[in-house]
């Protein structure tokens, strides 16, 4: 089955050249290692006999860059899969985000600055006496480019998280700029919403905590179903996790009030699955539901040792008695 011009831009999009200084693409071997992890993961090892060998892990602990099957060719393979499974294309399209969001994040670990004196020494008044000069320095250094990376991290995850889940269900994800959904208290703009389907305007949320955000924030937040109504779309509210707290009540009244739907938790993951079908199910259960679940439910309540140190150069972070290690690009650090 030759793939059609729609699914050829697509398989482009997916593996090209992201944007700013720390894009990543995927090469040759990159997609063919995708390829790979998906006939492994649909069981159809029998029907591609070219993956002879087992895979490295798509979660495991090696680089993220080393993830390639070389002497295959990836576009005829992934032809041949989409025949044999027609949702093929959405799967290599979801797993390919993920792919490069990581490969992105590795990249931005290697070369994240370690920030300067002028951004941080004036913090330094607020713990003078504390410690050493000079190991008060090392830690408010230590901190800023900790804080710098996880929100690094959260930016990249605001990027992937509704996309791909979006993408697996069948849907997309629609700008405040591109969006059928209107604001009724300003009908020139749009909502931002995170996924389309149909008549339906999904809001995905990791959790929603007690703690109350700005009153506007949440304001709008509790807007949000009634702009969908008004827009003749039906609100969604999905929930991963179903902790209950007085404000996910309340935010699971503004969908119910605007004849919405909200799923939370276990109820949440069984609509995302029917609504992505088998293939696709796989997929978020595998890429998505697992690990969320795995960190949501194995972090400790009582942390570990946490060291975070630089090993000549390269950066070795212990948690107890595990290592993450990250090869740095100096000369790239150096530039940022």
């Amino acid at each position: 089955m030759v793939l059609s011009q729609a699914q050829r831009a697509m398989v482009e999009k997916a593996r090209a050249l992201g944007a700013g200084g720390q894009g990543v693409a995927l090469s040759d071997g990159a997609c063919s290692y995708l390829v790979g992890m998906i006939v492994a993961d649909l069981g159809l090892e029998a029907s591609f006999p070219e993956f002879v060998e087992e895979l490295p892990s798509f979660f495991g602990d090696e680089p993220v860059g080393s993830l390639e099957v070389q002497n295959v060719a990836f576009l005829p393979m992934l032809e041949r899969l989409v025949d044999v499974v027609p949702d093929a294309d959405s799967y290599f399209e979801c797993l390919a985000k993920l792919h490069k969001a990581r490969l992105k994040y590795e990249k931005i670990l290697e070369v994240q600055p370690i920030p300067s004196m002028e951004q941080v020494g004036p913090r330094g008044l607020l713990e003078f006496g504390k410690l050493s000069p000079s190991a008060l320095g090392a830690y408010l250094f230590w901190r800023k480019w900790l804080f710098d990376i996880d929100n690094r991290a959260a930016q990249e995850t605001g990027y992937l998280f509704e996309p791909i889940i979006a993408a697996a269900i069948g849907g997309f994800s629609a700008s405040a700029r591109d969006s059928p959904v209107r604001r009724q208290d300003d009908a020139s703009k749009g909502r931002q919403v995170d996924c389309v389907t149909g008549d339906r305007a999904y809001e995905f949320k990791l959790r929603v905590t007690i703690a109350a955000s700005g009153q506007g924030r949440w304001a709008q937040e509790l807007a949000f179903p009634e702009d969908c109504r008004a827009s003749d779309y039906v609100p969604v509210l999905v929930v991963l996790d179903s902790t209950p707290n007085a404000k996910l009540a309340e935010l699971c009244q503004a969908f119910e009030a605007a004849d919405g739907e909200f799923f939370v938790g276990d109820s949440a993951w069984e609509h995302l699955n029917n609504m992505a079908g088998s293939t696709m199910a796989k997929f978020l259960d595998l890429y998505v539901h697992t690990p969320l679940l795995a960190v949501m439910e194995d972090t400790p309540q009582d942390l570990p040792p946490l060291t975070i140190r630089m090993d000549s150069g390269d950066l070795a972070i212990d948690v107890g008695d595990e290592t993450f290690r990250v090869s740095r690009d100096h000369e790239a650090s150096d530039q940022d």
